[in-house]
């Protein structure tokens, strides 16, 4: 049986990978961390913790976030970004203008790819770095 919440693989299999199918990933995890976060901020009413999930996981939040960890990825991580921004993406929220959902797309391609590849202490890192600001 598969370990879902360890799952990596080699780093061709993911080369091979869309940047859609990375952002895919990495916005499973981001919205996991953010929801796991938010559970322990002591918020108990569900509505409060859906619409404070929904705030942070949005594309203008996600876009925020890329301008506060963009400095801080290393050149390996940056080429991800970029391959997520330059993703062809055939429909847009209704409420993100096409560079805020391309920075979207980059950052969860940048934490799925992060994810498969097991990088686990770089997530939380970069996390920290987002909810620090």
């Amino acid at each position: 049986m598969q370990d879902f919440f360890h799952t990596t693989l080699d780093k061709n299999e993911i080369l091979e990978m869309s940047s859609t199918a990375l952002a895919h990933v990495g916005d499973a995890v981001f919205e996991l961390m953010v929801r796991a976060n938010l559970s322990k901020s002591g918020i108990r009413k569900v509505r409060e913790l859906h619409k404070s999930t929904v705030l942070s996981v949005s594309a203008a939040a996600q876009e925020k976030a890329s301008e506060i960890i963009l400095p801080h990825l290393t050149e390996e991580e940056h080429e991800v970004y970029l391959r997520g921004r330059n993703a062809k993406v055939n429909t847009l929220p209704k409420h993100a203008t096409p560079e805020t959902y391309h920075a979207a797309t980059a950052f969860e391609a940048l934490f799925g790819w992060l994810y498969l590849l097991g990088r686990y202490d770089r997530i939380n890192e970069l996390f920290d770095m987002i909810n620090d600001k």
